[in-house]
């Protein structure tokens, strides 16, 4: 028996095409698409305006994705819900909800079933990289926690591509996922709500600039010189800082757009003054802003988060240089909340 077509990773084209292709009209492509986004059912049998003859073809020859969950644990303050989830093959990804009182509705999404990049303060990194997550098994992630929102009253607001694993080395997947997002006759999630953060694959940040999206970059820098930022991103003894920060420059010429450095302050580490001059000079007069986030610490890695005099130093020494600069406050560290770390204890207790 053929495999199921997941209607998920059919963008609106192909979806049309293979409607169409059963001899019915354009139209009820668009009616599918819709009760795919718009209303967000699980079932086939919920699209009520379909006739049953095609209701019936798409229960036999397609499913509606296939994530399963594993565990849900929710910090406790309430604010941060984290998923573990199945995919079809066996592999376990996480995403998560977080929710600021009064502001935005956000879910951190996975791109990929761990990860290559081997960055190693990361959980995800430590556990090496099994497959790439196709469009559909990414924004089936999003269409999950919308549900879980909407069954609350509330809507999803933001999405940031910075779960399990590298979004551009996925690029093809994380960009069709992210087009599916930004439909008007779809999710409908605002361009500018969406992040897209990357350790720094140069062509692909080369690449994002010419894509014409107002999607924000981030860039997961970390240290400021090569010497530290290759001890801790081995990907940076390809794509060294001065190559990351020559592509970033060309992406804000490019596309006007600011970018954000995201910086998980390590103790004694990345959060000493020399290391926050050193990044002062580096972001001097660049449209940028950084995201400075206490490390979560992980099982196989020693190093703790920054002390908040450490922090309070590495803030005052970025002003000097008219760097701006904010602190993250580390949500959900009572349930696994860092990158990876729910299956890694989801492993661990099998």
């Amino acid at each position: 028996m053929p495999d199921l077509i997941n209607l998920y990773d059919l963008g609106r084209d192909e979806l049309a095409d293979l409607i169409m292709g059963w001899g019915e009209p354009r139209y009820r492509a668009d009616q599918v698409w819709q009760w795919l986004y718009g209303h967000k059912v699980t079932l086939i049998d919920e699209m009520h305006n379909l006739p049953r003859s095609l209701r019936e073809r798409l229960a036999a020859e397609t499913c509606l994705g296939g994530l399963e969950l594993v565990r849900e644990m929710r910090s406790s303050d309430g604010e941060t819900r984290k998923y573990a989830l199945r995919l079809s093959d066996g592999q376990i990804i996480e995403s998560v909800l977080m929710e600021y009182a009064g502001v935005r509705r956000t879910a951190c999404i996975s791109t990929q079933a761990g990860c290559a990049m081997g960055c190693v303060f990361c959980a995800t990194g430590q556990m090496g990289f099994a497959r790439h997550l196709s469009a559909g098994e990414i924004v089936e992630q999003v269409l999950y926690i919308a549900r879980v929102l909407e069954a609350d009253g509330e809507r999803l607001s933001n999405v940031v591509l910075m779960g399990m694993g590298e979004p551009f080395h996925n690029y093809e997947a994380t960009l069709a996922a992210i087009r599916r997002m930004i439909d008007p006759d779809g999710l409908e999630i605002g361009q500018r709500h969406i992040t897209v953060s990357t350790v720094g694959l140069v062509p692909a940040i080369r690449r994002f600039a010419g894509e014409g999206l107002q999607v924000r970059l981030a860039i997961s820098l970390h240290a400021a010189t090569d010497e530290e930022r290759s001890a801790l991103l081995p990907v940076n003894r390809r794509y060294p800082i001065a190559e990351v920060m020559a592509a970033v420059r060309d992406y804000i010429a490019r596309t006007g757009r600011r970018v954000t450095f995201e910086w998980a302050l390590i103790d004694g580490q990345n959060d000493t003054p020399e290391q926050a001059h050193a990044l002062g000079k580096l972001l001097a007069g660049l449209l940028c802003h950084v995201n400075l986030i206490p490390l979560n610490p992980t099982s196989g890695y020693t190093g703790g988060p920054a002390s908040a005099g450490r922090i309070e130093r590495f803030v005052r020494i970025l002003e000097s240089y008219h760097v701006p600069a904010t602190v993250r406050v580390r949500r959900g560290i009572d349930i696994h909340a860092g990158c990876g770390q729910l299956k890694a204890a989801v492993m661990a207790s099998k």
